[in-house]
């Protein structure tokens, strides 16, 4: 046989091995495996992601609080971008050198690509656009990708309505919806409402070259898929309140929020000092956070209104005196004395000076000290209770049912619960069964551990204007065109207090503003105020005006608190402020224009500080 045959054969088979191994491997890349398949066609195509408008936020009257403003993304292809003159760029940018080779440097690194597009300068403003615009052309790899921003118009309620930023790590890896450069709601009702605000992303594709430049859309925008926009909300507040509310408190430390006490809807929510929500917008927003963060005086981030724990002074009274009838220890005609103070522990706590003995509607209106001592006393001691923390249990207890001590779970993020000492934070205190009613009774008055924010307050009066029960106070109405309800906050949330007990506190409250300590917030004859002044006592300084209210007496709008700090008695800076506001809210004028000037112009802040730099000189 000749041996080159054989040969041959060997040759052959070897040929027709590799052309079969050969067509199983382009079958199996072709047919059964995408990765390359999917690799041309990344190479092909670019998926621009189509941002949606964030829905708009309106005010219970139809006044637009929040609406977008277009933006614009400077985008870079780092490998296409040569021969840059970086000089002209970066003025036209308003950036540094350093800042252009740290951007492009950023932009080439993981998870960027030299290859891919990616932001080079977020939310650029319509200026820095038009500049750039004209001359993009001499920047090869440099295009533009428009954004939305947010945009304040009446440049109010910043703690409210809140504001967006980029997401971070975390929120990409626990949600798919959200990749790097997206933004989410970070507090106010940007945070809560997210879901409806936030629209529904689209994606336009984009065919590219192998330079990545764009070569237009894909068969005419067949596959592309069109964004959603946000739903717009309506909510409860009222733009004018809110705005004259900020007013009133410019120069001053503390907050107010009014409700309505027929529904929960928040009509105001006032945390001071404040700041402009437009500074935490755009390509600034980094440097004005850090310039608002770092302010320690006014503290403008921090939100008072739902943060801010107070000593509720002689507002706290009236809860005092509803828990006393309520356990059939105090009735209308219970009397007691009052010696400049509270005699049974030689006239501490003081008292002003006024008529004794007082029944309870006087001791209501007159804001006795000694009155209520006496009246938590009655309550606590007992023979009923075995010991002095069974009692104050009991009275604990009844405290927490108008919504002190916990959160009332409004729809606004950060709230904060207050303090109602437990049994047990005492025993640590004093040592158990070393503490009496006597040791306590500070807490009669609003004083003491106890510590609530301005919205328990407002809501406290909601409960005093329902006489016995509130709804959950809530910043939102509807959401969309269909005006949805999504979420049902008609159920009334009881105290332990029966109503016919309400009765006599109201009339008490509203001769507070006759004729009482509160007599400033009176406005005119045929609208009746009622309300409670506070003076809380302040360690660290001069203290606070807190002020109390709802109106009309019959049928309320209206229920408000006022903290202002280091202010002084309840009726000398509160209770003009609330006054003013409500009679804003019920006519929609202020005929007191004298007293708004002056309360606009009055400066605590800077005169509380001057008057600490005189006790230290």
């Amino acid at each position: 046989m000749n041996p080159f045959n054989e040969r041959k054969y060997i040759f052959i088979g070897l040929v027709l091995l590799i052309a079969l191994t050969y067509t199983i491997r382009l079958f199996y890349v072709q047919v059964i495996d995408d990765r390359y398949k999917l690799d041309a066609r990344n190479q092909a195509f670019r998926y621009v992601t189509d941002y949606p408008p964030r829905g708009f936020v309106y005010d219970r009257n139809g006044k637009l609080l929040v609406y977008n403003q277009i933006a614009y993304d400077l985008m870079v292809t780092p490998k296409q971008a040569k021969n840059i003159d970086t000089v002209l760029f970066c003025k036209l940018l308003g950036i540094t050198q350093d800042s252009y080779i740290r951007k492009m440097k950023i932009a080439k690194s993981a998870p960027n690509s030299p290859i891919k597009a990616s932001i080079f300068e977020k939310q650029m403003t319509a200026e820095t656009y038009a500049a750039l615009q004209e001359k993009l052309y001499k920047f090869k790899g440099f295009f533009v990708q428009t954004r939305t921003i947010r945009k304040y118009p009446d440049r109010i309620g910043a703690h409210l309505l809140g504001y967006i930023g980029e997401v971070d790590k975390d929120i990409t890896e626990k949600n798919p919806y959200y990749h790097d450069g997206d933004y989410i709601g970070v507090n106010g009702i940007e945070k809560t409402y997210e879901e409806y605000l936030r629209g529904k992303k689209g994606t336009r594709i984009v065919m590219v070259d192998v330079h990545n430049a764009t070569k237009g859309s894909f068969q005419n925008g067949k596959y592309d898929t069109a964004s959603i926009p946000g739903q717009y909300l309506t909510t409860g507040l009222d733009e004018e309140i809110q705005a004259l509310g900020e007013q009133l408190m410019v120069n001053k430390r503390g907050g107010i929020v009014a409700i309505d006490p027929t529904t929960g809807e928040i009509i105001c929510a006032i945390s001071s000092p404040t700041y402009d929500p437009n500074l935490l917008v755009g390509r600034e927003r980094s440097h004005n956070y850090g310039m608002l963060f770092s302010d320690t005086v006014g503290v403008p981030l921090y939100n008072r209104a739902l943060m801010g724990y107070y000593p509720p002074g002689s507002t706290f009274k009236l809860i005092n005196g509803l828990i006393g009838q309520q356990e059939h220890v105090l009735f209308p005609e219970t009397r007691y004395p009052c010696a400049r103070g509270y005699p049974v522990m030689g006239g501490k706590p003081g008292c002003h000076a006024h008529a004794s003995p007082l029944d309870l509607q006087q001791a209501v209106t007159q804001s006795c000290n000694s009155y209520f001592c006496f009246t938590f006393r009655s309550i606590i001691d007992q023979k009923k209770f075995s010991t002095t923390e069974e009692g104050y249990r009991i009275w604990r207890n009844y405290v927490l049912s108008f919504g002190i001590g916990r959160k009332i779970n409004s729809d606004l993020p950060h709230e904060l619960k207050g303090m109602v000492p437990t049994p047990e934070y005492y025993d640590k205190y004093f040592g158990h069964g070393q503490w009496k009613s006597s040791t306590i009774v500070s807490l009669s008055i609003g004083q003491g551990e106890l510590l609530i924010t301005p919205l328990q307050m407002a809501n406290i009066m909601c409960i005093m204007a329902n006489r016995g029960y509130y709804y959950v106070p809530h910043i939102l109405r509807s959401v969309g065109e269909k005006k949805q309800i999504v979420h049902d906050w008609s159920q009334k949330n009881y105290t332990l207090i029966e109503k016919k007990y309400f009765d006599i506190m109201v009339d008490g409250m509203e001769q507070v503003v006759q004729a009482g300590t509160g007599r400033i917030a009176k406005y005119d004859d045929t609208t009746h105020i009622c309300g409670k002044t506070g003076t809380a006592q302040n360690p660290h300084g001069e203290n606070h005006s807190v002020f109390v209210a709802f109106a009309p007496k019959d049928h309320p709008k209206i229920a408000i608190a006022v903290v202002v700090e280091n202010a002084g008695y309840g009726a000398e800076v509160a209770a003009p402020i609330a006054s003013l506001l409500i009679e804003k809210y019920l006519t929609r004028k202020i005929k007191r224009a004298d007293l708004e000037k002056k309360m606009i112009e009055k400066d605590i802040i800077h005169g509380a500080y001057k008057i600490r730099k005189e006790r230290k000189n």
